[in-house]
């Protein structure tokens, strides 16, 4: 869902979309609730064997918050951690056998669970606290060992977010990204992809540029 509703107002999808406007697009492929289970079963079917390599510059992978659900309060979303790893590592060399290298592939850890708050979210639903912040940071941790066995780049986002005390901030819930932690998310992963991208050309010129008596020498 942080991946999912990363194209509402601010939020980290719109960010990118935006600085990268006119140069490559960006797809949102995020679905809420889903674990890594689900999505390596389903990524294939989002990148086929007949996508272009040559056409993606960027790929995130980030899951982790519903994976680490606790197993006995909620079954359904949990992923036992060596899963969880093991799935990564299957999509990112799903990903490589199409021709998507390493050096593309950013994953992203799960942001760290504010408890107090993700409590009355679960209690005004019925529900147990179904997760906790210890939980959630063995995850993060095994994201990056992922990242750093595979190849790819990494955004430790429960790590960097807990460097301010209050990480509350971030979060809307206490597990959902904030209008600041969309900011905060957006930031860190555009000072991963800006050297990347940015040399990226624009897609037909500038309108200026047009020969407006001949448009079509400009624009064939």
């Amino acid at each position: 869902s942080c991946f999912q509703y990363s194209f509402q107002e601010n939020g980290w999808g719109t960010y990118l979309a935006e600085r990268l406007v006119r140069k490559c697009d960006v797809v949102n492929r995020g679905i809420s609730g889903y674990n890594t289970r689900w999505a390596k079963l389903i990524l294939p079917r989002l990148i086929t064997e007949n996508t272009s390599a040559d056409s993606i510059v960027a790929v995130t992978i980030f899951f982790g918050a519903n994976d680490s659900a606790l197993k006995e309060l909620n079954p359904k979303q949990h992923v036992p951690l060596e899963e969880y790893a093991a799935n990564l590592k299957s999509m990112v060399q799903y990903l490589k056998s199409v021709d998507i290298t390493a050096g593309r592939i950013i994953l992203i850890t799960p942001p760290p669970l504010q408890e107090s708050a993700w409590e009355k979210a679960c209690l005004a639903k019925g529900d147990k606290l179904n997760r906790c912040n210890a939980t959630t940071g063995q995850y993060a941790q095994a994201c990056v060992q992922v990242a750093r066995e595979c190849g790819t780049d990494v955004l430790d986002l429960w790590t960097l977010m807990q460097k301010n005390q209050d990480f509350s901030s971030y979060l809307s819930d206490g597990l959902h990204l904030s209008t600041k932690g969309n900011s905060f998310l957006a930031a860190q992963l555009w000072s991963r992809l800006e050297n990347k991208l940015s040399a990226l050309p624009s897609l037909l010129p500038y309108w200026r540029d047009v020969d407006h008596t001949n448009p079509e020498a400009s624009l064939l």
